[in-house]
């Protein structure tokens, strides 16, 4: 390990690239492992962070946990280059030592000659006095720390053990509360038992009294029969002796005795009914002991009974008392409620209160705003008004000389050829020249009435020249003399009196110099300075330095960026636009009366940013580079007052139409794309597409249903072939979200007809979700000033789909043939054919493979202990032989190679049951199963989706033996190479 650390190459000779891929191959563990707070001090001592970067790094809501911030501290210094590198690899080496021995391969030392010289020998000897210092005094407080977590280990640990007790002791109570609630579930099921036995006893005693009383009414009717009964006899009785009265003569013996024997029967019936019979008394008496014995088991049911009403009478109350006491808690409650009411009525009206002081502030400072705009204006139109009076008194002055001029010579013809003629003769005006007034950065007096609501910046020099009311300060002039070193000395950088320049006053002001003869100044000047008439030239000896009103073909300055307040309601009425994001997004016609045609925007600027407000945020919409549908978007989500800034690009504006008229393009829009799905032709005009297309697309604002115009893109030429529309972004992905429902919840159908679209449906859709990456231009670019812009934006969606870029390869690509286990079946077999050659394993020395690991030139490791790997260097060998490296390696090493501009040819081999049997003789020599072939297909199929470029596959029943499927991957090569190589952004 040290012969490896001493043979690797120092940092110092790396380069910035080389230094920052070592950092970002291991980003990941840099942004777990390490504390920013412990690298800072250094990297400040360093000088590549400022204290800024410092807060922003510790302090910023934005990162919200250690890796973000160290991730951020990263992006910071790659901003420094190198010294940031090494300045970072530094102190890693210091405070992370294993990390450092990870990154570089070196082993950790604190040599003064191990270091760059980012700090001083002091310094650096200071610096790594404090770290020891602090290390031991963080070594002394992590004891400390220690012993206090052991004793509170021990604590702990003691607590641990009486929780341990109380939780027996509960599970004891438990148990017993257990037993108690079952004790008192047996007595519930005795009481509920008692109480069915006293029902079932009520219900008898109720049957015994309607028995009884049933009873009492039979023997008043018993008692009511006998009573009729004696009437009747009586009856008979008086009509018996009336009878016999009556015929007590004419009645015979016979007659009478037997009259006697019915009256003697009658009696007995009358006895017999008189009296009970002996068996019915008993039974009577019996039946009353029985009811007696009854009513006395009643009377102990009732009373206790009455007992349990007793209880019941007690529980009730004691319920009462129980409602009672949170009858009180509810009003307490309720007050509690109440007084929480009042305090936030209190704190609304105070925001209310707050809210309308704010109001009040915005309003002062919208009113200190205007005072300060108007104080500008007054003051420009005093300076505009100050500058016409010495432009005539300098006018004045030419007439009078050209009026001398033409006493002596009257013959002569003054024009702009023959003032530049007579430069050379005339003798320079003794009077020394004087300092003139000047305004740098200064706008035409005229255009404050155009731009009363407007805001004018200027990226090159609104940090160096004032705009504000009060005079510039010692720092604002030190600036000005470091931007503007032409202002320092006026008496060598005015241009003589005889020349002149003619600039534009409607678009800007400039300076005229004085020493500086024509050539130099026409070389300066972008566009030719055409002839005057006699009236309209002037003298190059009368003419002093000054602003001179522009003429037809004068200088524009065309890189001023402009940013103008416009009221932006209904934004799209007020402009029309032309263009995309290959020529930019230019105003084409502006509606007249219009708020942006009174703010003074004019046809032929470029729109580059917008900037408005929405719900109390403000919105930064950057349009440079937009397409057509995004920037109109952008316009339409303008509701309000905004900020529009423009940069003047006649030329390119021109350029545009010209193109647009004579019919070369169709829009700005020009990018290419890869469809991520199968789209069908069904309307006329549409353009039909396959899953992984490239598509170019010309206008992104097609119609007004949402469509592209689009182009397919030979394979081998980059040249446009059938066109159509198609659907937009947002159309695109419903129509996906739609295709992967259809392919979730199939629909039966026949086996036939699934057989023959069973390869069309495995590729009519590609999953492609995006990942944490810059701005794409198939979306508007929304930046909120509330976050962090520094930070790309996450967006995790699906894409119908993806950008990408054509490459053009070298004369032989190297080949990659999946599944993995059936190319190592075919490597030997492909190579053994002319024009391909097996890419070999390197065995590399320890620092070597430490250096090319660093380097990133090492594709694969077939063995970590003896360092046997494959390498970059071996596949361009390969290639430069004119020779297919056939690569017996797996995905992982694709990326790598596009990383260094290698674009391996990837085929893969669709394998099924029936497919595999033909190789059964092959897979039995290398020990393989059919099960492990289909297995590995399927689960590397998905992973080529993944990939950013293109891949082909191979069907299985294009071939049908080896020998075939060698010939199928000899034609597939061909084909392959000659076409164009198109990769994506890397979404993974």
């Amino acid at each position: 390990m040290t012969e490896s650390a001493l043979n690797t190459p120092d940092l110092k000779d790396l380069e910035e690239d080389e230094l920052w891929d070592l950092i970002n191959d291991n980003r990941h563990a840099i942004s777990l492992g390490v504390r920013p707070c412990l690298l800072i001090p250094y990297l400040r001592q360093a000088r590549v962070l400022t204290d800024l970067d410092e807060d922003e790094i510790l302090t910023c809501l934005k990162l919200s946990n250690r890796s973000m911030r160290t991730s951020h501290m990263l992006d910071l210094l790659r901003v420094q280059g190198r010294n940031g590198a090494m300045a970072l690899l530094e102190s890693l080496m210091i405070h992370y030592p294993t990390l450092y021995t990870q990154i570089t391969g070196r082993q950790p030392s604190t040599e003064p000659s191990g270091f760059s010289g980012l700090i001083k020998y002091t310094e650096l000897t200071e610096y790594l006095v404090r770290a020891v210092s602090g290390m031991q005094t963080e070594l002394q407080e992590a004891r400390h720390e220690a012993a206090r977590l052991r004793a509170r280990c021990s604590e702990l640990e003691g607590k641990l053990g009486q929780a341990q007790q109380n939780i027996e002791e509960f599970s004891q109570m438990q148990g017993e509360h257990a037993r108690l609630r079952s004790h008192l579930a047996g007595l519930h099921r005795d009481w509920l038992k008692q109480k069915d036995e006293m029902c079932d006893l009520y219900v008898r005693y109720t049957t015994a009294v309607e028995e009884k009383s049933a009873s009492s009414i039979h023997n008043r009717e018993l008692h009511l029969q006998v009573y009729q009964l004696q009437c009747e006899l009586r009856k008979a009785q008086k009509e018996t002796d009336l009878q016999r009265q009556r015929s007590l003569k004419n009645i015979s013996l016979s007659d009478t005795q037997q009259l006697k024997e019915e009256i003697n029967a009658l009696r007995a019936k009358l006895l017999e009914a008189e009296k009970f019979s002996p068996a019915r008394q008993d039974i009577l008496a019996q039946d009353l002991e029985e009811a007696r014995d009854r009513r006395s088991e009643l009377a102990e049911e009732v009373g206790r009974l009455s007992e349990e009403s007793e209880r019941l009478q007690q529980e009730k109350e004691e319920l009462l008392e129980e409602k009672d006491c949170l009858a009180l808690e509810v009003e307490k409650l309720t007050v509690d409620c109440e007084m929480y009411q009042h305090k936030s009525a209190l704190f609304q009206s105070q925001l209310g209160e707050v809210q309308a002081e704010r109001d009040r502030a915005y309003l002062s400072r919208d009113e200190a705003q205007a005072q300060t705009a108007r104080s500008l204006a007054e003051k420009d139109t005093l300076r505009g008004q100050l500058m016409e009076l010495q432009e005539k008194v300098f006018t004045m002055n030419v007439f009078s000389r050209q009026r001398e001029e033409r006493q002596k010579s009257r013959d002569r013809k003054f024009s702009w050829e023959s003032s530049r003629d007579s430069s050379s003769e005339c003798p320079p005006c003794s009077s020394p020249a004087r300092v003139r007034l000047r305004r740098m950065d200064a706008l035409h007096p005229e255009c404050f009435h155009l731009y009363d609501t407007s805001e004018f910046t200027d990226e090159g020099i609104s940090s160096v020249c004032s705009s504000q009311v009060e005079p510039p300060c010692y720092e604002s002039l030190r600036r000005r003399e470091l931007h503007f070193p032409s202002s320092n000395d006026s008496s060598q950088e005015l241009m003589d009196d005889s020349s002149l320049s003619i600039l534009d006053l409607d678009n800007d002001f400039v300076f005229i110099n004085e020493d500086v003869d024509e050539p130099r100044l026409s070389a300066s000047l972008p566009c030719p300075i055409t002839k005057r008439s006699p009236s309209d030239s002037f003298s190059r000896a009368s003419v002093p330095p000054f602003l001179v009103r522009a003429r037809p073909q004068a200088l524009r300055i065309t890189g001023r960026v402009v940013t103008i307040s416009v009221h932006g309601e209904m934004l799209l009425n007020q402009l029309q636009v032309i263009g995309g994001n290959k020529t930019g997004v230019f105003v084409y016609h502006v509606t007249e009366g219009s708020s942006a045609h009174s703010a003074g925007i004019s046809h032929g600027t470029q729109i580059l940013q917008l900037k408005y407000e929405r719900e109390q945020r403000t919105v930064r919409m950057v349009l440079e580079d937009t397409t057509m549908e995004e920037a109109l978007w952008a316009l339409g989500q303008v509701q309000g007052p905004c900020h529009i800034t423009l940069r003047p690009s006649q030329d390119a504006y021109e350029n545009l139409l010209q193109q647009l008229k004579s019919g070369e393009v169709i829009s700005g829009d020009s990018f290419y794309v890869r469809v991520n799905m199968t789209l069908a032709g069904d309307i006329a005009g549409s353009l039909a597409v396959r899953c992984n297309d490239i598509v170019h697309v010309k206008n992104t604002h097609y119609g007004n249903d949402g469509s592209w115009w689009a182009s397919l893109v030979h394979a081998c030429q980059l040249m446009d072939l059938k066109s159509g529309t198609l659907p937009n972004y947002y159309r695109a992905q419903r129509l996906l979200i739609r295709a992967i429902e259809d392919m979730t919840y199939p629909r039966k159908t026949h086996r036939k007809v699934e057989r023959a679209v069973a390869h069309e449906k495995r590729r009519a859709v590609r999953i492609v979700s995006t990942g944490q990456q810059s701005r794409n231009p198939l979306w508007v670019s929304v930046e909120d000033d509330k976050c962090n812009c520094s930070v790309p934006r996450r967006c995790v969606t699906l894409m119908p789909y993806t950008l990408v870029t054509p490459h053009y390869p070298p004369i032989c690509r190297p080949v990659l043939l999946f599944p993995t286990i059936l190319g190592r079946i075919l490597h030997k077999r492909l190579t053994e054919q002319e024009g391909y050659q097996l890419c070999e394993s390197e065995l590399l020395m320890a620092s070597e493979h430490a250096v090319r690991m660093q380097k990133g030139e090492i594709l694969e490791e077939c063995d970590s202990k003896t360092h046997r790997c494959y390498t970059m260097q071996g596949v361009d060998k390969i290639m430069k032989r004119g020779t297919h490296c056939v690569l017996p390696l797996g995905l992982d090493c694709v990326r790598r190679l596009h990383r260094a501009e290698i674009f391996p040819i990837i085929i893969f081999i669709m394998s099924t049951e029936r497919s595999i049997r033909r190789l059964r003789h092959k897979l039995r020599q290398n020990s393989l199963t059919e099960s492990q072939v289909l297995e590995c297909s399927s689960s590397e199929e998905p992973l080529l989706d993944k990939l950013p470029c293109l891949y082909r596959s191979i069907l299985p029943d294009s071939w049908h033996d080896s020998a075939t499927l060698v010939d199928t991957l000899k034609t597939v090569v061909t084909e392959e190479q000659n076409k164009i190589v198109w990769v994506e952004s890397d979404l993974w």
